[in-house]
């Protein structure tokens, strides 16, 4: 395919990258900053624009790689009879946000990505949306052609996807920020709770989380629960979300 990015952030830029390397052609590369189009432009041999009237609305599929904020906006600025499949990438906003459009859809990848870092998207299960079967198929069979989980999925489930995956990785990453700061307080290193970590992680990829939960909240060990929040007494943020993770494992315990 003949592909137009909007967007060089780190979806846009990551994206670009893996279409290219399996065999389309990345023509055009807008970004409102025309000096980081230019950037990524360079490394998937394509122009960059600094205006979306420049954009060839005519390729064969147009890549909306920006925030959830900014899509409304590049939308009204692109004609509706552009021949393009229009997608976004956002795990969130709904699809018919680009029904102006003749064929649309998304193209969404459950992943946490930073364009300065490298990330083997081959083995992402990218969902995939589609204005209709015609333009589902030919969306899914260039992604599972790149990323074999690739797999068709409705708004509402891609929206589910999405919470899910601020909870697997966003929230678990805040929570991993406070076991950082609890540790520096008392002049410990967090090296001492990597191999925990890295250990949970690797549990989840072959049993449900349930299944391997340990600690005193799946005990409902009370002097331990207490003895930890007396410890946080002067952090309430955290003893709230102690207190609150705490109640919701022990809830789960008593329906199993």
């Amino acid at each position: 395919m003949n592909i137009a990015v909007i967007g060089s952030g780190n979806v846009g830029t990551h994206l670009a990258q893996l279409f290219y390397r399996h065999g389309h052609a990345i023509t055009q590369v807008y970004s409102r900053t025309v000096a980081h189009a230019r950037i990524l432009a360079d490394t998937v041999s394509a122009q960059a624009v600094a205006s979306l009237t420049e954009l060839n609305i005519d390729t064969d599929l147009i890549l909306i790689a920006v925030s959830d904020d900014a899509i409304a906006e590049i939308v009204v600025q692109l004609p509706s009879h552009s021949k393009a499949i229009v997608v976004h990438t956002s795990g969130s906003t709904p699809m018919d946000i680009l029904s102006s459009f003749g064929q649309y859809g998304v193209i969404y990848p459950p992943q946490s990505l930073n364009k300065k870092v490298e990330a083997d998207l081959t083995q992402i299960p990218f969902a995939v949306e589609g204005s209709s079967k015609r333009v589902e198929d030919r969306l899914l069979a260039m992604m599972t052609q790149i990323a074999s989980k690739s797999f068709l999925c409705s708004s509402k489930q891609r929206l589910a996807l999405h919470v899910a995956a601020v909870f697997a990785n966003n929230f678990s990453n805040a929570l991993c920020q406070m076991a950082y700061d609890i540790l520096q307080q008392e002049n410990l290193d967090f090296d001492l709770v990597r191999p925990l970590i890295l250990e949970t992680a690797q549990k989840v990829q072959n049993y449900i989380p349930e299944q391997v939960q340990t600690g005193p909240a799946l005990r409902n060990d009370r002097k331990i629960i207490e003895l930890h929040l007396q410890f946080l007494r002067n952090h309430p943020e955290q003893a709230e979300i102690y207190q609150q993770l705490t109640d919701f494992i022990v809830k789960s315990r008593r329906k199993t």
